[in-house]
């Protein structure tokens, strides 16, 4: 792996995968997309992960994809590839987002399940400033998780919000003072997702998304539930409910 791609660090439930670019605010190049999907896939195909944290090194979180460093790249294919591949990953993921984030980056934050940040956040996507059209997949979760109305002050009127109205407009989930308070705030979190039953988590998780999709499969759902009702999870959490004790589950 290259000195400054993303890196994968995997501690028992829980996997890191960190943005390791902060001199030009944490910008993707074509090889950090590449291992991204990389450790994605490693991640989906560990059942032991139940949680994936996206953070990065820095004053930024990302400034999105270096769309002129590689001539004739289509971008947005690009990253929609990679944000829908977040999107329906297995683990629960989770972005802390320590600063800025721009452009595409935007959208591999919205892809996650929670999104912390600070104060010293901000967001702004400058697809229309560049003569950029955004890709299918983005404008989709934009107007999906934030509205129309939020979609079209991001994309076509170019604002940049701050923290607070990133939090007012559900983009954020939790908004903190300072990175020390969001490096406690996103561990708790995160613990707190590694202790929860992971088949419930991972069904419910898919068919919220398919559901704010419109493209609920009622069969699937059915399989999922019955799945998890004949369990050993199931059992685990009912005789630890009963016990007044802290579950241990297995995933199975």
């Amino acid at each position: 792996m290259a000195q400054n791609t993303p890196s994968l660090e995997i501690h028992g439930p829980l996997a890191r995968i960190t943005l390791r670019r902060p001199k030009v605010a944490n910008r993707l190049e074509l090889p950090d997309l590449q291992a991204l999907q990389d450790h994605l896939a490693t991640v989906n195909a560990n059942p032991a992960i139940g949680v994936l944290l996206l953070q990065a090194q820095g004053r930024h979180f990302c400034s999105g994809f270096h769309i002129d460093a590689v001539p004739g790249v289509d971008a947005g294919a690009l990253f929609e590839a990679l944000t829908n591949a977040w999107e329906g990953a297995r683990p629960i993921t989770v972005a802390a987002l320590q600063g800025g984030v721009y452009g595409g980056a935007t959208d591999l934050a919205l892809a996650c399940d929670f999104r912390l940040g600070v104060r010293a956040c901000e967001m702004f996507v400058p697809a229309a400033r560049l003569g950029l059209h955004f890709y299918r997949g983005g404008m989709e979760r934009y107007v999906q998780r934030l509205g129309l109305s939020t979609a079209k002050r991001l994309l076509l009127a170019c604002e940049t919000f701050q923290a607070q109205a990133m939090l007012d407009m559900g983009f954020l989930d939790q908004l903190h003072d300072d990175s020390d308070a969001l490096q406690q705030a996103t561990d708790a979190l995160c613990e707190r997702l590694g202790g929860l039953a992971p088949l419930a988590l991972a069904g419910m998780k898919r068919h919220l998304n398919a559901i704010a999709q419109g493209q609920l499969d009622g069969d699937a759902l059915q399989a999922d539930i019955d799945r998890c009702n004949a369990s050993e999870d199931l059992a685990e959490g009912v005789k630890a409910w009963r016990d007044k004790r802290t579950p241990t589950f297995v995933g199975r």
